[in-house]
């Protein structure tokens, strides 16, 4: 079985992205990492070389910095590097700069692999999600955050990534996955607000819609505040080993209210059917879960 592991990155040390941790997390279980480094204004190349591993193959891009609407140009650059995957590899994993693996899945994924390889019913495999928030004491558990998303797909069927890359369609259609006993760690909210702001001042521009939109973003020292959060409670589990150094090296303590939530009645009524069941009902999914 031939597993191949893909990311993009652009601007990694200017905008605090885990990239390094990103890839070196999944590295134990792929056989191959592309990377596609996008033209940066930092160092990026020299901080994926430094990770020094014969399975990483590094490619080059310029991104079409016009596209500033809905962060397509992240699933342009994605499908980019799908293109590098070799299309006979079983499953293709994708992680994204600021998501990590946790050691402990390893085995779970490579199971999952191995049980779904040859069942050609299954274009996907399904990863749970964690999302941080602030800091690494904290994660945000309401309806704005994702539960559930695609990282591993079938390469060489023409699945193409979704929007801003938050997942992957078939011509446009949901693909079908089974999901696997695996989570998917993600620090891209916990940085300094000062880190925050600049990351959102060099990023706006492929959300914002238009040019006055991106202008009046950057200009502004108010787009980020840590307040800003509808819920969020306490992680009491264990962070990935490949962490464990920028974990330590945090200069920036927070506090956030876990009582506090800041929802909408129907939200409100959904937030804790979810915490009572363990279900979450009506929530979008990009993708079908198959049955059997």
């Amino acid at each position: 079985m031939i597993i191949t592991g893909f990311t993009i990155i652009r601007n990694a040390i200017k905008n605090d992205y885990p990239i390094v941790e990103a890839i070196t997390s999944i590295l134990p279980i792929v056989d191959e990492m592309i990377v596609l480094v996008g033209q940066s204004d930092d160092e990026t190349e020299e901080l994926i070389r430094s990770i020094n591993s014969s399975k990483i193959k590094i490619h080059y891009s310029v991104w079409n910095t016009g596209l500033q609407s809905g962060g397509v140009v992240l699933a342009q650059e994605t499908n980019k590097a799908l293109v590098f995957v070799d299309p006979t590899s079983d499953w293709a994993f994708y992680i994204q700069a600021d998501e990590v693996i946790h050691e402990k899945y390893h085995s779970a994924i490579v199971e999952g692999c191995t049980k779904y390889k040859d069942d050609d019913r299954v274009e996907g495999l399904l990863f749970k999600y964690v999302h941080f928030y602030g800091s690494y004491q904290y994660v945000g558990d309401s309806r704005k955050w994702y539960s559930h998303e695609v990282r591993i797909i079938r390469p060489g069927r023409g699945l193409t990534a979704y929007r801003d890359a938050q997942g992957f369609r078939n011509n446009g259609e949901r693909i079908a996955v089974k999901k696997l006993d695996a989570c998917v760690y993600h620090y891209g909210w916990v940085k300094t607000r000062e880190n925050m702001i600049a990351k959102m001042k060099n990023v706006t521009a492929f959300w914002a819609g238009n040019q006055q939109a991106f202008q009046k973003a950057i200009a502004s020292n108010e787009l980020f505040s840590f307040s800003d959060y509808d819920s969020v409670s306490h992680f009491s589990g264990t962070h990935p080993q490949v962490m464990q150094k920028r974990i330590s090296e945090q200069d920036h303590a927070l506090q956030l209210d876990v009582n506090r939530k800041n929802l909408s009645f129907k939200d409100r009524i959904m937030y804790f059917i979810e915490k009572i069941t363990g279900k979450r009902f009506f929530e979008f999914k990009n993708y079908r879960t198959l049955r059997g």
